[in-house]
Parts: structure tokens; C-alpha cells; sequence
């Protein structure tokens, strides 16, 4: 489904990452990638996305060569992705963010003079998106009126609406309070096992309980690449990130 193979990345005289190579299988096991801050998790994500380009190496998505492939190109094979930095409308409601992504896929995604609540069926998906995060009651109130952890859940939504065949999730949790943290973890945990998921965390308690797989990024290098208990016990693991206070 997706193949990482040798990528790396300079940013002038600076390697961000260095020789990355991995691949995710279709219906696999659910990767999280953690590491400390600096290790090049994001930077990867932009890669794999299209919107930073490799210094070398390539991209492959369901066996197609992507590596000079546009986002828009790539969206529409079917990777999907949420941002670290919640990126939304603020000013429109809940229901005009939602329908917006879903329209972003449809035929009529250039017309501009029909209203979009026109389309039935599209309300019927945003409902059932809504309904499936918890947000159909406040569907009428804008962004900014929210909770910042009820804006994550219209981030997760939006990266729901395409109906994506893998799903990048940027630190989903990040800015969240420990109990939101693990109730979104929750929710991610009963989304479709069809879909593949790769997760960027940085809580290791949510790292730990969505992952079926777990690759570790240390100084722009793959540390480690295992299962969840390969890498808690992994001792170059503990020493150069987790340490001894894992505690997970």
C-alpha cells in the first residue's frame, strides 16, 4: 500500500533524514512512529504526502512511482492525512468544514453556483461522520466557538471525508489534555479496519494503545521497527528516547 525506499532529506547543509526505507501492507497492522522531537517525523509525513520532495530515494502508493506526484494527485489514489496544527475554517460551521472535505472528492467539485447543501446524499455523509466523533449536535456552530479538542475531532473528520485508503494522522493528540488524549485514541481505535492507519504520537500511553507496529526515528534514522513490546524492551530504544521512565 505504501513504500518508503531510501529517502532521505537535506535541508542545506542539515540531513533531516537519512536512508529511510519501510513499507505498509495493505490491511497490516496499524503503525505508530514516535521519536523525539527533531527526529524527522513530520518531515517524513511531508514526503510521503508530496509536500516536500525527497533529496533522494522514492515513494511508491499502491505500487505507482509518486515521488514527483502533487498532493492533489495523491489525495485522489487515496492517501488521506490530518495536520499537527489544527487547519480549519474557523468562521464556517462544523456541517460547511465537513462538506467542504467531502466535496473535494466528488464530480461536481468545481461548481460553484449550486448551494452544497443541495446535494443530499452529501448531508447524509456528514451526518454520518458527525455522529460517529460526536459532533451532529453542534453540526451549526462555527469552528472557533468549539473546544480545541472538539476542533481535533473536526480535523480527524475532514481526513475521514475522503473516504481514504490509508490515513495519516499528525500527533492527533497534541495540545489535548491526558483524558481527551485517550478518548480520542478511543475513537480513532473504532475507525474501519479496511482503512490503514500510520500515526505520528508523541504521548507514549496513546502510542502504545493504537499501535499494532511501531517504528522509533532517532536523529533522521529508523532506530527501530517492531512490534509494541519489541520496542518497549528494546534497549537502544530506552536509552536514546524512552529511557527508564517509559512507565507504558
Amino acid at each position: 500500500m505504501l513504500k518508503v525506499e531510501k529517502v532521505y532529506k537535506n535541508f542545506g547543509a542539515l540531513q533531516v533524514l537519512r536512508d529511510i526505507s519501510f513499507t505498509v501492507e495493505l490491511g497490516g497492522p496499524r503503525l505508530v512512529i514516535i521519536g523525539p522531537n527533531g527526529a524527522g517525523k513530520t518531515t517524513l509525513f511531508n514526503i510521503i504526502t508530496g509536500e516536500l520532495s525527497p533529496s533522494g530515494g522514492k515513494v511508491y502508493l499502491f505500487s505507482r512511482d509518486v515521488t514527483k506526484a502533487p498532493c492533489h494527485r495523491r489525495a485522489h489514489l487515496g492517501l488521506g492525512r490530518t495536520f499537527q496544527i489544527v487547519d480549519l475554517f474557523p468562521d464556517f460551521t462544523v456541517m460547511e468544514n465537513t462538506l467542504l472535505g467531502l466535496q473535494a472528492h466528488e464530480p461536481f467539485r468545481f461548481h460553484m453556483i449550486r448551494p452544497l447543501t443541495s446535494y443530499t446524499h452529501m448531508t447524509e455523509k456528514a451526518r454520518t461522520l458527525l455522529e460517529r466523533i460526536g459532533l451532529w449536535e453542534k453540526r451549526d456552530f462555527p469552528i472557533n466557538s468549539l473546544s480545541y479538542g472538539e476542533m481535533r475531532r473536526v480535523e480527524l473528520t475532514l481526513g475521514l471525508a475522503i473516504e481514504p485508503k490509508i490515513l495519516l494522522l499528525d500527533e492527533p493528540t497534541a495540545g489535548l489534555t491526558s483524558s481527551e488524549s485517550l478518548e480520542l485514541a478511543g475513537l480513532i481505535q473504532t475507525l474501519r479496519r479496511d482503512m490503514t492507519l500510520v500515526v505520528i504520537e508523541h504521548d507514549m500511553k496513546v502510542a502504545f494503545t493504537l499501535a499494532e507496529r511501531m517504528i522509533v526515528l532517532h536523529h533522521g534514522e529508523i532506530l527501530a521497527d517492531g512490534d509494541p513490546e519489541q520496542i518497549r524492551t528494546n534497549p537502544k530504544v530506552r536509552e536514546v528516547y524512552l529511557g527508564e521512565r517509559m512507565g507504558v
